[in-house]
């Protein structure tokens, strides 16, 4: 009876996919405002179908240009973070060619970077500098990689320097660097222990089909989305970085 719900509920997903795909790619063609939004529906009824309830706290960016910096937990920190605001991730390059999930990235509107070329950490930065000029929300995840939903890795401070890039337009007054905290605090309705945290955590040289069936079969689960308070971007990104990190350890602790 499970293996049944499942089946049906990824053939309810492949239908709303057949219809939000050829939307989404229409609409980043012809430059429609719903490709902002279409794909945080697309992630609100994937948590919806399998059971993953969303805790929003804090408020979420506004009109200025802001660029968020969040922690890594696993790869449902995609759909739980995206359907909340409108906004993209900037992501490593390998991700652009993984299947399925390279398609999504792409229709996420996605930044890759390539992080084998040395000139690639500029060009980065210069296009996610037009996206923020543009009023866009990007998400970095500042950590570079997932951890174990225990503890947080040290921030990186590279990327943020598109910050700086943007504040060189003369139609930007500031730009904002915004902490984001996501945690997974209950499952099958009780409280995530500290020990159960890497069973939902996806990091290192984990596979991931044995940590999908965990997730398609393990129950309900609640995530929470901490919106930390804005720290305006002053020029000094190792500053303003460490201010953010700070912000979200402390957000994790209370979550």
């Amino acid at each position: 009876m499970k293996r049944l719900c499942i089946g049906l509920k990824l053939f309810i997903l492949a239908l709303c996919s057949a219809f939000l795909i050829p939307l989404q790619m229409l609409a980043m063609r012809f430059g429609w405002s719903v490709m902002h939004v279409a794909p945080m529906w697309f992630h609100r009824i994937f948590l919806k179908l399998f059971s993953v309830r969303v805790i929003e706290k804090g408020t979420p960016p506004g009109e200025d240009a802001t660029l968020v910096l969040a922690n890594h937990v696993s790869w449902l920190d995609i759909p739980v973070i995206g359907s909340v605001h409108p906004l993209s991730f900037i992501a490593k390059s390998e991700v652009e060619t993984w299947p399925v999930v390279g398609l999504f990235a792409k229709l996420q509107r996605s930044v890759f970077i390539e992080r084998q070329r040395r000139k690639a950490t500029a060009e980065v930065r210069h296009a996610l500098a037009h996206r923020l000029v543009k009023g866009e929300v990007m998400v970095l995840f500042a950590e570079g990689t997932t951890g174990d939903g225990n503890r947080l890795l040290p921030f990186r401070t590279s990327l943020v320097g598109a910050a700086q890039t943007a504040l060189m337009d003369d139609s930007v007054e500031r730009v904002y660097l915004q902490p984001l905290a996501i945690s997974y605090t209950r499952r099958n309705g009780l409280p995530v222990t500290r020990r159960e945290r890497p069973f939902i955590a996806w990091y290192g040289d984990m596979e991931l089909a044995p940590h999908l069936n965990f997730f398609l079969n393990d129950g309900p689960i609640d995530a929470v989305v901490t919106w930390g308070e804005p720290v305006v971007f002053t020029g000094d990104r190792k500053q303003a970085t460490a201010a953010a990190e700070a912000e979200i350890r402390r957000a994790l602790q209370v979550a």
